[in-house]
């Protein structure tokens, strides 16, 4: 599938985004190098990582690949990765940046996102000394302030080295937060989004500040579900309702729900190594659904994280405190 077939996004910096990407979170070694390859091959223009994934520079390797082969020009690629925890304090923003392009072996990074609104004590540069603990084994955070993390975010773009900025897993008060502080807009918010936990009032939030939503997580994580189904929101694909639906357009039940978050007004960026699915994935922009479709996705939210965040659920800036 050639990559003109994909829409794109305006951002508010009136830079674009595909409208759709490849996640790569829990997706380690040659099986995600092949992985992003594949989908470069399939028309996939967007790939989103980061560095507390531990694979910035597989998903590198696999870009400079295909760079290399003539399949792709590095300005057609839109390549985000994110700020972890451990570097929320205003002097290790931009060392932290750095080692984030390294790993990526790239020139500059299209979109780079605080990856949490709290902050971990540094713990040097180790990518496996991701969380500090202490010896009871609870998460030792920092008292950085997301605001001031925002502004050193800022003064990246005046190196040219990054040419969007925005955050991830932040709600509505803590993006107010940022506005009222920020010469420069967040151009995205990055969050747990699905047919259990549409988002529709951040979404909402978010258009009025011509924020853009990017959806993780868009099918729910099923193997998270199948570990512990007690605990976790059940993921929708095997919904009778949504099959029926997919039936009536020749389509799966992910690219279905990939579909009612494209009409919800969000950037989906499934994650898959399947060189099948990676290709279905695509082929959300050849039909539409109706009302009725949507209000029967609509029927199966929730508001049920998978994503919680529960041990920092103490921290003040923990985001899921408030409905949205």
């Amino acid at each position: 599938m050639s990559a003109r077939f994909i829409p794109t996004v305006k951002l508010n910096n009136g830079l674009e985004m595909p409208a759709i990407g490849l996640g790569t979170s829990m997706s380690k070694g040659d099986e995600c190098c092949k992985a992003v390859m594949t989908a470069i091959d399939e028309g996939f223009r967007h790939i989103d990582t980061a560095y507390n994934y531990r694979n910035e520079d597989v998903v590198g390797r696999a870009i400079r690949a295909k760079i290399e082969e003539g399949v792709v020009t590095r300005e057609e690629l839109f390549v985000t990765t994110k700020l972890w925890n451990t570097f929320h304090h205003p002097d290790h923003v931009p060392m932290a940046f750095g080692k984030s392009l390294e790993h990526l072996g790239l020139d500059y990074v299209d979109l780079f996102l605080i990856h949490m609104p709290f902050g971990y004590e540094f713990n040097g540069w180790d990518p496996e000394k991701r969380t500090p603990l202490d010896d009871n084994g609870n998460v030792l955070c920092s008292d950085d302030d997301y605001v001031d993390t925002w502004k050193a975010m800022e003064k990246l773009l005046e190196s040219g080295r990054v040419h969007s900025i925005g955050v991830s897993n932040f709600n509505s008060e803590q993006l107010e937060r940022i506005l009222a502080n920020c010469r420069v807009k967040p151009v995205t918010n990055q969050v747990e989004c699905s047919a259990r936990i549409n988002q529709k009032l951040l979404i909402e939030f978010c258009m009025e500040r011509d924020i853009v939503v990017t959806a993780h997580s868009p099918f729910g994580r099923p193997h998270l579900f199948e570990k512990n189904p007690k605990d976790k929101p059940k993921p929708v694909l095997d919904e009778p309702e949504i099959v029926e639906i997919g039936k009536k357009f020749d389509k799966s039940s992910a690219q279905v729900v990939l579909r009612y978050l494209l009409q919800n007004g969000v950037v989906p960026i499934p994650k898959s190594t399947s060189a099948q699915h990676l290709k279905q994935n695509l082929e959300i922009f050849d039909f539409e659904l109706s009302s009725d479709d949507m209000a029967i996705l609509d029927g199966f939210n929730t508001n049920q994280r998978m994503v919680r965040l529960s041990l920092l659920k103490e921290h003040k800036y923990y985001p899921f405190n408030i409905p949205f």
